[in-house]
């Protein structure tokens, strides 16, 4: 029976030790990658343009109310709270337009970035088909793994393949 139980501690270790183990760190991964990047930058560059245009319609907003206002203490109240009805009703409108404009470039960000993590996803497996990997696991904040030696850290390795391959 101990003959038996010390068969099994060897094979188990030795199928242990066929076992090729890497990581990536996911956020350093992500972070130095290209693509990502160039994404980034042009949804920061269309954000900023959002609220540029929202801060100049706001701006012309207020105008328009403050001219208004104005003209509101010479008109009959009926009047001014008619007009005031449609003024609000215009600002509303226009809120829920830049809202939606907002919205509409959150989520084609998000399928841009989507695209980007599946990708990586794609390299890193290739990677670990290609180079006799059995496990790439994925380390950094929120990572799986909390400890890998340095040797077995493929990040650098994977993002030179992501970058090499979209640059071309």
């Amino acid at each position: 029976m101990k003959k038996l139980v010390l068969v099994a501690v060897v094979v188990l270790m030795a199928a242990c030790q066929q076992n090729k183990i890497g990581y990536v760190d996911n956020l350093k991964l992500m972070d130095g990658y290209q693509e990502k990047i160039e994404i980034e930058a042009k949804f920061k560059t269309k954000a900023e343009a959002l609220t540029k245009k929202r801060d100049s319609i706001s701006q012309a907003f207020q105008i328009e109310v403050q001219a208004f206002q104005s003209k509101a203490q010479k008109m009959s109240q009926a009047k001014a709270q008619e007009e005031y009805g449609l003024i609000q009703q215009r600002g509303q409108f226009m809120g829920q337009q830049l809202q939606q404009e907002e919205q509409a470039m959150q989520a084609a960000g998000q399928v841009e970035m989507d695209s980007v993590v599946s990708k990586v996803k794609r390299e890193i497996k290739a990677y670990g088909k290609a180079n006799g990997y059995t496990y790439i696991l994925g380390g950094g904040d929120g990572g799986s793994v909390l400890y890998g030696a340095d040797s077995q850290d493929l990040t650098n390795e994977v993002l030179k393949i992501l970058n090499d391959s979209y640059k071309k």
